[in-house]
């Protein structure tokens, strides 16, 4: 697993597999990004994103490309970009659909107080 603090980017179907087991033994809370290249929206969220991964580093952040990972994007019904996917224990906990940088952190920080 990538060092605390960091985005993790999975660009294989094996990494993404590998990086959601590696997080479910962990019980870590668990915020996917699922962003486009192509993505304005997700351009402007991505620095946002990075920094609460800094900030709350008992959480796990990581980064899946829509466009790259097809499938893993389909398999978690992932319609609009960018979608945030909070797991804890490899359930979905919560949902966010749109960059909204005020809300994205009050809702990492609400679920690691659940923890």
């Amino acid at each position: 697993m990538a060092e605390e603090g960091a985005v993790i980017g999975c660009h294989t179907v094996d990494e993404w597999n590998h990086q959601l087991g590696q997080a479910k033994e962990s019980s870590k809370l668990v915020v996917v990004d699922f962003t486009a290249s192509w993505c304005g929206p997700c351009r402007i969220i991505a620095p946002i994103f990075a920094e609460l991964a800094k900030k709350f580093t008992n959480a796990i952040f990581l980064k899946v490309d829509v466009d790259e990972l097809k499938t893993v994007s389909e398999e978690w019904k992932v319609t609009a970009m960018p979608t945030f996917i909070f797991l804890k224990d490899g359930e979905v906990v919560d949902k966010l659909v749109g960059a909204h940088k005020d809300e994205l952190p009050k809702k990492v920080e609400l679920l690691l107080n659940k923890q």
